[in-house]
């Protein structure tokens, strides 16, 4: 009897999370020097981790040995401190995409919906199948999401509502009021989950404080690997009332935050100086980009996150020819938009040397935008 025979029928169905490739592959794989290749594909910090952040892991190390604080609670006590919330509205995850996850362990089943925008990071669909439950699809209004038709999608079958602002791939984020209405608005079987992942890069990140101190079912998530740079270690939160945190506690793994992304998480709060220069230098990127790309042609959406979208005709040619450059960005065709790329805001250096390679790259590529 073959493996595939004995697993759950659901799994052969189960689509794979392809993330954006590592540098060192794309360099084996075209004979590049790895310190020539510039990743604009996954939304990393190009100005590497929080310095306080590295400072305080490399003190962490010395006691490597020792299991990690379980309760994560001086990192969740830092956190309450700066939402001002209890800490106990805290709940620290392996990333942000566990406590995804988590929602699904707690509140998903066959049966069930999640409603989700068209455009939206794709993980939300992969934990809605995984756990057996029905993705609901909205097309995003000008590539952001279409609120009043989110909430014209739920029924009683809705357990969770996913809105990302600002949104990933696309970066158009909703106003805080948009937000409010739609979490007073929707009925007490639904929970609405927004995901604040970019949420540091708006100048006001919105605050769902007030529905989650009104009794509004709400659970909002951030994540260290944005702007505090802190990706390879894998540390997020979410925060939201007791009761709901208290029942992700009970489907979490013990010890599933290391001890590394903990001290380097809670130090990286404190790096303010750290966070206002990578803002600062992301908007000058960002203007860059978007002045450099329209003069090439093509249409692009700024957003307000870290990277923007640019529509190439071409998604995966571009890509690839781009990649074969050194340069590597994130194609949407699994987002349904084949025409589009994703590029991650750079350094000022690598935001110059994409514009000059996609010159050459637009004239090159059959389909591609000239």
């Amino acid at each position: 009897m073959k493996y595939a025979e004995l697993a759950n029928a659901g799994v052969h169905q189960q689509p794979v999370y392809e993330p954006g490739k590592p540098i060192e592959s794309v360099a084996r794989e075209y004979g590049l020097d790895p310190n020539h290749v510039a990743k604009l594909a996954s939304n990393e910090n190009p100005f590497g981790p929080s310095p306080k952040a590295i400072a305080a892991g490399a003190r962490a190390m010395e006691s490597a040995q020792l299991y990690p604080d379980g309760s994560c609670h001086d990192l969740r006590q830092k956190i309450a401190q700066l939402r001002g919330v209890s800490s106990d509205s805290i709940l620290v995850g392996n990333g942000s995409n566990e406590l995804i996850e988590l929602l699904g362990h707690a509140f998903l089943r066959p049966g069930l919906e999640v409603v989700m925008g068209a455009q939206a990071f794709i993980v939300y669909k992969l934990v809605t199948q995984l756990f057996g439950a029905t993705p609901v699809e909205v097309p995003m209004a000008q590539f952001g999401h279409d609120l009043d038709a989110m909430l014209a999608a739920v029924n009683e079958r809705t357990r969770l509502l996913f809105v990302a602002s600002p949104n990933n791939p696309t970066g158009v984020a909703n106003p805080e009021a948009d937000l409010l209405k739609l979490a007073e608005s929707l009925p007490a079987h639904v929970i609405l989950c927004l995901d604040e992942a970019y949420a540091e890069y708006l100048e006001q990140a919105p605050d769902l404080s007030a529905a989650i101190h009104a009794g509004r079912k709400v659970v909002c998530l951030r994540t260290f690997s944005k702007i505090y740079g802190l990706g390879g270690l894998r540390v997020g939160y979410a925060y939201a009332d007791p009761e709901l945190i208290g029942l992700l506690h009970r489907v979490r793994q013990p010890f599933n935050v290391n001890t590394i992304a903990q001290v380097a998480a809670t130090a990286a709060l404190d790096d303010l100086e750290f966070v206002e220069m990578c803002r600062r230098e992301n908007d000058a990127g960002r203007r860059v980009l978007c002045e450099g790309l329209a003069a090439l042609g093509c249409q692009t959406i700024a957003g307000s996150a870290n990277f923007v979208l640019s529509r190439v005709e071409n998604g995966v040619a571009v890509f690839e020819a781009l990649q074969r450059r050194g340069i590597i960005v994130r194609p949407l065709g699994p987002y349904g938009m084949p025409e589009y790329v994703r590029i991650t805001i750079g350094r000022a250096a690598e935001n110059e040397r994409l514009l000059h390679t996609l010159s050459e790259v637009l004239g090159a590529v059959e389909g591609a935008k000239i």
